[in-house]
């Protein structure tokens, strides 16, 4: 939702006030991804339902009727907060359907990582979506597979437990089976690279992706931590992982920046250089 038109963003920053308050109130970490659930329900419902996603995200429809329609549909089938939620969100005016879809899908996530913060285990879940998207990133078929919409939904989510469960904690197995079974997230790397950027964001911070050849110390990290964290004026944490083609050096990637450092990237400069 990078491109978001003036609507919905000032849409989607009143969704996220409302979320705050139901999210920052007397709500357990297990209520919490019960509405999660019950968010990616009706997302999924706007997906599959080509008029209904027209109808509720459809500006010149009063907001009242769009709401009205929703409660029709989905009162006594989702809980009180889902749907306190899901009002707020059709009863806002967006750019396009779509972006209503996608902001009620998003704030399932939202429900999970605020869980996740509830039960001080967000920075696990965080490490826990890092290290695989560095296994996905070494393995193509399985991203490959993972994406293909026309397997189904079970066979691809029978790959990714084949992969995950038993590793990672219940809310990150919850984020990842949306990710994959979303057709909304077309690419689960860069679904997995979303739900990083809002994890880092949730904690009022920023993520730098480093990939080395052999590991970094405590020490490294939180020196690279703090050097970073100079360079771009806003706080940085390192989450690292191994690649032994870095053959020496880092590659540190945040947001969108690349900074690479590898003798591999050295090397291949140099013979294309040589090259021409």
């Amino acid at each position: 939702m990078s491109a978001l038109r003036s609507a919905s963003r000032q849409a989607l920053d009143a969704l996220s006030e409302q979320q705050n308050s139901v999210f920052e109130g007397r709500v357990s970490a297990d209520t919490m991804s019960k509405i999660a659930e019950e968010l990616y329900t009706v997302g999924q419902l706007l997906v599959a339902q080509p008029r209904l996603r027209r109808t509720h995200g459809d500006p010149a429809t009063a907001p009242e009727a769009r709401v009205g329609l929703l409660e029709n549909l989905v009162s006594g089938k989702i809980g009180k907060q889902a749907l306190e939620l899901a009002r707020a969100a059709v009863g806002l005016r967006w750019s396009s359907p779509w972006d209503l879809t996608d902001a009620i899908e998003g704030a399932g996530d939202d429900a999970l990582f605020a869980a996740a913060a509830k039960g001080g285990s967000l920075e696990r879940v965080e490490d826990e979506l890092f290290r695989l998207e560095r296994i996905l990133d070494a393995n193509g078929e399985a991203v490959g597979l993972l994406d293909e919409q026309t397997v189904d939904v079970a066979r691809r989510t029978q790959l990714l437990d084949s992969l995950v469960a038993g590793k990672v904690s219940p809310i990150t197995l919850a984020l990842l089976h949306h990710a994959v079974a979303s057709q909304r997230k077309r690419s689960v790397i860069l679904a997995i690279d979303d739900l990083l950027e809002k994890a880092a964001a949730r904690q009022n911070r920023s993520v730098a992706r480093v990939v080395s050849a052999t590991p970094l110390s405590d020490v490294q990290e939180q020196r690279l931590a703090a050097a970073l964290t100079e360079m771009y004026g806003r706080a940085i944490s390192v989450r690292s992982a191994l690649d032994p083609d870095v053959r020496g050096g880092l590659v540190v990637r945040v947001g969108d920046e690349v900074i690479d450092g590898s003798i591999a990237t050295r090397f291949a400069a140099a013979r294309a250089a040589l090259a021409g």
